[in-house]
């Protein structure tokens, strides 16, 4: 059986060839690389003869993938990508380490950001970073300890969870909404206003209907308003006036306290639904890690 070593040259060949491939020049690999175009051109030729194929196309002043190159360079990638993920966790372990948090730009924004500074002053020692994504992500497949996700942890086989926050929601304006208006203060009177629409994409999200629908108000007298895509955006656009939105308490209740927001009527929609954090089932955390995910529980209602 032929062993990896004597397949290749180098396992420095694979590196160059990866990023050879992913930026489809040797020039802009040799940048990357810092070394020289020289360099990483013979690189490259030492591969192929080892491997008995050509894996670029050599073309005037570019080079692409062959169709060899290019099944090649996707399993090199993510062999590649797994041994650079697990490098960096153990020097994360070793220097005192880094945590990556995935969650919605919403949650950023609002739950994270404000408690930013305390979690820093708490975890001196740990690099904290917040990838937000406008879809839930693979913890697994990503490499990713940390998560914050809405829903039914029965969905989540692969992953251990924990309750943040209970899913209830209020309409909110802002402030200069109401100037030269009647304050809305029942259910009914909201249908005369002007609703900003969350049209999430990619998550499911409750909507006006649903909350009308809780009061017994029928859907099809909901008024369509302004509909946008993103709760960030739809929360500025309260702020600056447009008109009255959704909000979700674990969101917004700071917003509210400071006066930004003002909340409407008496009626909250409860789910029965709960935000958690959750974190891979069969890899266990990091002490970094379980830190960082015993701060956010322990904030869960401050």
């Amino acid at each position: 059986m032929e062993t990896l070593r004597s397949l290749l040259p180098s396992i420095n060949s694979l590196v160059v060839f990866e990023a050879a491939g992913r930026l489809g020049s040797f020039t802009a690999a040799a940048r990357e690389l810092r070394m020289t175009q020289a360099a990483v051109s013979y690189a490259v030729h030492r591969l192929e003869d080892h491997l008995g194929a050509a894996l670029f196309l050599r073309e005037h002043r570019r080079v692409r993938l062959s169709e060899a190159g290019e099944r090649f360079h996707a399993d090199v990638s993510i062999g590649l990508s797994h041994i650079q993920r697990s490098a960096q966790d153990l020097r994360a372990v070793a220097s005192g380490g880094h945590v990556t948090l995935t969650c919605s730009a919403a949650f950023a924004a609002f739950w994270m950001v404000p408690r930013m500074a305390q979690l820093r002053t708490e975890l001196p020692q740990i690099d904290l970073r917040i990838q937000t994504a406008d879809r839930d992500l693979d913890l697994v497949g990503e490499g990713i300890p940390l998560a914050v996700r809405g829903g039914d942890p029965a969905d989540w086989p692969r992953y251990q969870s924990e309750p943040l926050a209970a899913e209830e929601i209020f309409p909110v304006c802002g402030a200069s909404y109401l100037a030269g208006r009647d304050r809305p203060v029942q259910a009914v009177d909201l249908l005369d206003h002007q609703l900003i629409h969350l049209e999430e994409p990619f998550r499911a999200a409750a909507t006006w209907r649903d909350w009308f629908a809780s009061v017994g108000i029928e859907g099809r007298r909901v008024p369509k308003g302004l509909q946008i895509n993103d709760y960030v955006s739809v929360i500025q656009s309260v702020i600056a006036g447009q008109g009255i939105a959704l909000g979700w308490r674990h969101l917004v209740e700071g917003l509210v306290a400071q006066g930004v927001l003002v909340r409407l009527t008496d009626h909250v929609l409860t789910t029965g639904m709960s935000f958690h954090v959750i974190w891979q089932r069969q890899t266990p955390l990091t002490q970094a890690a379980q830190e960082v995910r015993d701060r956010l529980l322990g904030r869960a209602n401050t």
